[in-house]
């Protein structure tokens, strides 16, 4: 797994969001964006990072910053995801893995003793040119607005 490190550019990305409608990299040309990628919807930890997201959705757009989940759930579960908790940003259903794979959070991992391979909680925060200028790799779900807003 080769993970996307500060200063790495993004390269351009194409998935479905929670409504089926087309998401792409380029959509967001000019913008901050960070991108978070979370294991499952509706799980607990997962429903924790982005109810905080959603939570200080209005800071980070007043810092300038378009959201974007990801994981690689279907279409329909990440929309039960979204309408449950009102999320008033997208969430990709990446279920080729594209997205996962171009930032490098697909890989290895353990949980109870058993090792897997899965999606690694992780967020990175691009700048206007889709460069890569922090990345997050010890997510606090339930503190996740407050790690952004402090850099």
């Amino acid at each position: 797994m080769k993970t996307l490190k500060v200063g790495d550019k993004v390269t351009s990305f194409i998935s479905k969001d929670q409504n089926g409608n087309t998401v792409r990299l380029a959509d967001y040309a000019g913008k901050k964006l960070i991108v978070f990628f979370y294991p499952k919807a509706n799980t607990p930890g997962c429903t924790a990072e982005a109810c905080n997201l959603r939570d200080h959705y209005k800071e980070l757009k007043e810092q300038g910053y378009e959201l974007l989940g990801v994981s690689a759930d279907s279409v329909k579960a990440q929309s039960n995801f979204s309408n449950k908790y009102e999320f008033p940003f997208p969430l990709l259903a990446d279920e080729d893995k594209s997205v996962i794979e171009t930032f490098g959070v697909w890989g290895p991992k353990k949980f109870m003793g058993r090792e897997y391979d899965g999606i690694h909680r992780m967020t990175f925060v691009l700048d206007e040119s889709h460069t890569v200028t922090r990345v997050i790799d010890k997510v606090k779900t339930k503190e996740h607005a407050a790690q952004l807003l402090d850099s």
